[in-house]
């Protein structure tokens, strides 16, 4: 009986690309390991730069995969007449969830970018998961956001942008799950997606941002309410010198 598929769910961020690393070491001469995509046209335009230079700092080619129905998050909201709320977001939903499960086989081995800092996290999505067998060996390794952050760039990889602008995160440009600082900092850097979501979520009564107590909508966000750094994060622990980042 040959091995199961190792499946390296390779999301554009840092820590996504380090877990994949770890996983080609650990699996590479064993299993046959697809590092896997998911692109979705409201990220970035620098994430083809990024996903580039990762898939040769990875030895082997990155599997671009897509919905088969929507094309963005934009899509996903005007479609489904809803962005966000207490059951979630549609577009993550759409654009990630169905297409991963188009493309998972029942014994797939899944490898995710969780950090130490989301433990919680990536606990919650085992439990809420169960039926597949999920690792996360950024928090076998003890490994944060920072250094991930160090080690891409140890790699000689520049972080993609939206780190660069001070992101927490590689997401979507405008996701409904930020808050009043996340907002603020989408009008600094991308007024036309600003201008877009705050339109969009008047239309459909969505409000997206908590403002002095109260949800808001977007229009109505000052832009002193909520906080956002300018700059990433980057350092290495102690722990980083023992990774080895050569991904072979």
């Amino acid at each position: 009986m040959s091995a199961p598929r190792v499946v390296c769910w390779f999301s554009c961020g840092d820590a996504s690309a380090v877990a994949t690393v770890l996983a080609l070491k650990k699996y590479r001469q064993t299993h046959e390991v697809v590092i896997a995509r998911i692109c979705i046209e409201s990220e970035h335009l620098d994430n083809e730069r990024f996903a580039e230079d990762c898939a040769e700092w990875f030895g082997q080619p990155i599997v671009n995969l897509r919905s088969d129905e929507y094309r963005d998050t934009w899509d996903v909201w005007e479609k489904r007449r809803y962005i966000a709320g207490i059951a979630g977001a549609p577009c993550t939903t759409e654009l990630k969830k169905v297409v991963r499960f188009k493309f998972q086989r029942p014994d797939d081995i899944h490898v995710f970018g969780y950090t130490i800092e989301e433990q919680k996290r990536a606990e919650t999505f085992r439990r809420n998961n169960f039926e597949i067998a999920a690792e996360f060996p950024c928090i076998d390794a003890g490994l944060s956001k920072p250094d991930c952050h160090s080690l891409v760039r140890s790699a000689g990889i520049e972080l993609p942008a939206m780190y660069r602008l001070g992101y927490d995160n590689n997401n979507c440009i405008g996701c409904p799950k930020g808050g009043a600082g996340y907002w603020n900092k989408i009008r600094q850097h991308f007024p036309e997606q600003f201008n877009r979501m705050a339109e969009l979520s008047r239309r459909l009564g969505a409000r997206l941002v908590k403002q002095d107590g109260e949800r808001a909508f977007l229009d109505e966000l000052r832009t002193t309410t909520g906080k956002q750094k300018d700059e990433v994060e980057i350092s290495c622990s102690p722990l980083c010198e023992q990774v080895d980042i050569s991904a072979k």
